[in-house]
């Protein structure tokens, strides 16, 4: 079942059943995007909870605008919502220093064909907290270093040079993972 205007509509009215067909329809991709920046299961379910208390609240001011839209939407509130949970709990480490770091020629990118989504996601896990918000930020969320920095409270620099980080290190774990 997809969400349609028709459910968009409803659910702006406050049906029950409606709404109950947005949660069903949206929490196991809303899991995911909370899972990049979250790494414990409780937690995740604590933010959903206050993702959906915010988004049905605010669910007259959204405009439906096709398919995947209201996903789209909310899950927004659901990045919005992970940020400023690790903000809060100061649990994001990111260096406030501007430093530049040169591109080191590397032999070749890692062959992620040849290895799991699984691994991957876990390789992405595994970055430092700061590393990996800018990561998924900018790559996932296609986020500019300009919006990151102010999301963050960082320079628009030390937004690159984490991300710049992020990129190594994840290359490096994905080829140790192929060599295994």
């Amino acid at each position: 079942m997809k969400i349609t205007s028709d459910i968009v509509s409803r659910a702006q009215r406050g049906e029950i059943d409606a709404l109950r067909s947005v949660y069903e329809q949206t929490v196991s991709y809303l899991s995911v995007v909370c899972s990049r920046y979250i790494a414990d299961g409780e937690e995740i379910k604590d933010i959903l909870q206050d993702v959906y208390l915010k988004a049905f609240r605010s669910l007259d001011k959204f405009t439906y605008k096709g398919e995947g839209s209201l996903r789209a939407w909310i899950s927004r509130i659901a990045v919005n919502e992970a940020v400023n949970r690790l903000r809060e709990k100061k649990k994001l480490s990111v260096f406030n220093e501007d430093v530049a770091i040169p591109d080191i020629a590397d032999d070749e990118p890692p062959d992620i064909e040849s290895i799991a989504e699984s691994d991957i996601l876990e390789a992405i896990h595994s970055l430092p907290e700061g590393y990996r918000t800018v990561f998924n930020l900018y790559l996932f969320e296609k986020k500019s270093h300009k919006e990151i920095a102010s999301m963050l409270g960082i320079s628009e620099g030390t937004s690159a040079s984490q991300y710049h980080r992020a990129k190594a290190m994840l290359a490096k774990k994905i080829k140790e993972k192929i060599k295994q």
